[in-house]
């Protein structure tokens, strides 16, 4: 999904729309074109369940779903027109799009909780994010940029135990007084797999770090000529997500290992399982208003804190970055089981 994941290769391209049922039509949908930013995986789920269950075909759409990887870059296809829809890893794409004129707005965000987490072995006691300071902390340079700047404002981290972190844990299995970045839908099950033991689990979004996560994106003239179509995408999306969380996700789920073999059932369910467990897709305002929900207040909050962190200018004009047109209208609640 990100740079914070460990690396996991594709071995296809682009994939065509997979429908079930007896198809329509090809001339009565409308063709779109959705660009993930990291290969195929659970965290990507409800997109490749819409179009597996066939659901983006109920929305009167065909879509093909462009997975992305480490020579990819989905982002410029979408700004150059190639493709319509882009999932973007976070909030601070959109600010900076923003900063550098880039045409494209945030839509929807399908993760109301950003995965990212530091880990520590466990025979550290860790009752607050603040007992990570004294060990040694394995981050990435674009987790050096982001999320530590706010570690650093927020709870006075130094980068005086930094070391970097270049997506092997060994250097963390090794070393029994660190910690390390990743996401909770991977990484934790990664070091399992390796070392044999439970790491302990410091989720950033639950101590205040308040990004939203895996949104979609598209160009600005996409949503002035076709908002139709933006609003049947975003729908459909959404149902897509509640059916992959919530419901018989099999069909999603052969179709991400179809596009990417090196993905494991075991993997799979642990991803949706921590999803659930940590509200990652459901939680906070996407208990009432819907899966993918956004609001102003949620984005004036990260804006702040990312301009205390010195990630972001106080001048910017950060509320181009979205629109909430499209979203918080309540598409799929009532799929959501009554106790999830």
């Amino acid at each position: 999904m990100s740079p914070f994941h460990l690396r996991r290769t594709l071995t296809a391209g682009l994939l065509a729309a997979f429908l079930c049922g007896v198809p329509a039509r090809a001339d009565t949908l409308d063709k779109v074109t959705f660009g993930t930013n990291w290969v195929a995986e659970a965290e990507h789920g409800g997109f490749f369940q819409a179009v597996a269950d066939g659901t983006y075909k109920k929305y009167g759409l065909d879509v093909t779903i462009v997975p992305g990887g480490p020579n990819e870059n989905n982002r410029m296809l979408l700004i150059a027109g190639k493709i319509d829809f882009f999932m973007a890893a976070n909030t601070l794409m959109s600010f900076d799009a923003i900063a550098n004129n880039v045409p494209v707005v945030t839509i929807a965000a399908i993760f109301q909780k950003d995965p990212q987490v530091m880990l520590t072995q466990p025979d550290v006691k860790v009752g607050k994010i603040e007992d990570l300071k004294p060990l040694t902390l394995f981050v990435s340079k674009e987790g050096m940029t982001s999320y530590f700047q706010w570690l650093k404002s927020e709870y006075g981290f130094s980068e005086k135990n930094v070391r970097p972190y270049n997506f092997n844990p060994q250097p963390f299995i090794a070393n029994p007084k660190s910690a390390m970045q990743g996401y909770v839908t991977s990484e934790p099950f990664a070091v399992e797999k390796a070392a044999g033991f439970k790491p302990n689990v410091l989720l950033l979004a639950d101590y205040g770090f308040n990004t939203y996560s895996t949104l979609v994106e598209t160009r600005r003239d996409v949503v002035e000529k076709k908002p139709d179509l933006v609003q049947r995408f975003v729908d459909a999306s959404m149902i897509g997500w509640y059916n992959y969380i919530y419901r018989d996700n099999s069909a999603g789920n052969a179709l991400i290992k179809k596009l990417n073999p090196e993905m494991t059932d075991d993997l799979l369910a642990y991803s949706v399982a921590k999803m659930k467990e940590h509200g990652i897709v459901d939680s906070g305002d996407s208990v009432k208003n819907g899966i993918g929900a956004m609001s102003d207040e949620r984005y004036t909050s990260f804006f702040n804190k990312m301009v205390k962190a010195g990630v972001v200018k106080a001048d910017l004009d950060f509320r181009k970055s979205y629109t909430l047109r499209f979203v918080n209208k309540g598409v799929g609640v009532e799929l959501r089981p009554s106790k999830p």
